[in-house]
């Protein structure tokens, strides 16, 4: 079943180019740029694993790319300070997160990049955080700023100088110079996957890359202030206590299009050292989801990608709906509402839906991140699918950070092995 035409909105087939590995619909075209391992601006080096994105708006027309890297501190072939250490003492300590004993310090953080899309160039790039380990993806922040998160295996690093498992928060700018990292530990240590906030009650949601994750809700004290503190939720459909969402097939199934009634259960001791976290949440009560991967906020609603769900295993799509009182104690008048979106079960339409973003024109872009060809796929309100981009590299990779420029001209995306960005310009669909 190939994937269905967008009707008046629809780009067209991609178009295959003899030894180019990214395909595009006709009219169409892409740049690449900071590749891994290339010297950045402050001297050291784009670091590997190109992950999750987030596009903010310069001062002066210009598009800022906060990007994170999925690095591990034992993988120093990716490393932004040489695979020798050889750049490290161009850092100031301080600003590292965890330094390892300066012998493996954490090689996840975030890189910053600007990008003239009127030129479509990269005018600078370099570090913007360090010390951290596995930054998958994160999010956008309603105040202009893009939170970064860790998604920690259950082993520590050897060098470990300080837990991991936590959430970030970096401000877009356009010169180089490296943030001191603040730990955000009211919002959980666990294996983190991607952000999404409402800007309506300052509420951020929170995906899990586990088969048996959950969905959280963190309530800052202060909305706009995450550092503030605030209060960690899990997620439980109203009156079915321990739902399983991911529809597999000796599971009970889940039903699609039906936005079901939610209720959110607070959660002590959201700092363990043993990542209990989602058993303890499922024990009082939350639903369970299969690998939740990119989150998004849209039009008064939040998206949520969980990438092995489905009878097939190839992807589920979810929509919150929030409480007009969300996050209040007025909320159970009016419960949010969570609905399976998506369930293609189907690889022609789609395959394991990791990072998502919504396009100017209101449609879900999802990335794919699965063995061979990857994808850029849009799904309509309708949803109805259709190819963006796919890279057919031999080697294969994973597409990631799916992001749109402030001016909307530019999607922007990255390909995680061997590691660079992709800007993609061309005549867009219009809202």
């Amino acid at each position: 079943m190939a994937p269905k035409p967008l009707g008046a909105r629809e780009l067209g087939p991609l178009q295959a180019l003899a030894g180019n590995p990214i395909q595009l619909p006709r009219g169409f075209s892409y740049t690449t740029f900071s590749p891994a391992g290339a010297e950045m601006d402050d001297g050291l080096l784009v670091p590997g694993m190109h992950d999750g994105m987030g596009a903010f708006a310069a001062p002066d027309g210009r598009t800022i790319l906060v990007r994170n890297h999925e690095n591990q501190s034992a993988w120093k072939q990716h490393s932004p300070f040489g695979p020798n250490n050889e750049r490290l003492g161009l850092v100031d300590r301080d600003l590292i997160y965890d330094a390892g004993g300066m012998i493996e310090p954490g090689l996840g953080g975030t890189s910053t990049i600007v990008f003239d899309t009127k030129k479509q160039r990269m005018d600078n790039h370099f570090l913007s955080l360090t010390g951290t380990q596995r930054n998958c993806a994160g999010g956008p922040t309603p105040w202009g700023t893009w939170v970064t998160c860790e998604e920690v295996n259950a082993e520590r690093e050897p060098h470990e100088e300080d837990w991991h498992g936590y959430n970030f928060e970096v401000t877009p700018t356009t010169e180089p110079g490296l943030l001191k990292p603040v730990v955000l530990r009211d919002m959980g240590r666990f294996r983190h996957e991607a952000v999404t906030v409402d800007p309506a009650s300052g509420a951020v949601y929170e995906t899990e890359d586990l088969g048996d994750g959950l969905l959280y809700r963190f309530l800052p004290h202060e909305p706009g202030n995450l550092a503030a503190g605030g209060r960690l939720q899990a997620l439980a459909i109203k009156g079915q206590p321990q739902t399983d969402t991911r529809n597999w097939p000796t599971l009970p199934t889940f039903p699609m299009g039906r936005p079901l009634e939610v209720e959110w259960i607070d959660l002590d001791n959201v700092d363990s050292p043993t990542l209990d976290l989602r058993y303890r949440g499922r024990a009082k009560g939350a639903a369970v989801f299969a690998r939740g991967e990119g989150a998004w906020w849209g039009e008064g609603e939040g998206y949520f990608a969980l990438t092995n769900g489905g009878a097939n295993t190839f992807g589920q799509i979810f929509r919150y709906i929030p409480s007009p009182y969300e996050g209040t104690a007025r909320e159970a008048e009016q419960p949010g509402r969570i609905e399976l979106f998506a369930e293609p079960n189907d690889t022609e339409l789609l395959k394991n839906g990791d990072n998502i973003t919504v396009a100017p024109w209101g449609d879900l872009i999802i990335c794919e991140d699965t063995k061979g060809v990857n994808r850029i796929m849009g799904v309509t309100a309708e949803g109805e699918f259709y190819e963006i981009a796919a890279n057919v590299a031999p080697e294969g990779s994973e597409w990631a950070g799916a992001c749109f420029s402030p001016d909307g001209s530019t999607l922007f995306a990255n390909i995680q092995k061997p590691g660079y960005t992709v800007a993609i310009t061309g005549p867009w669909p219009t809202a």
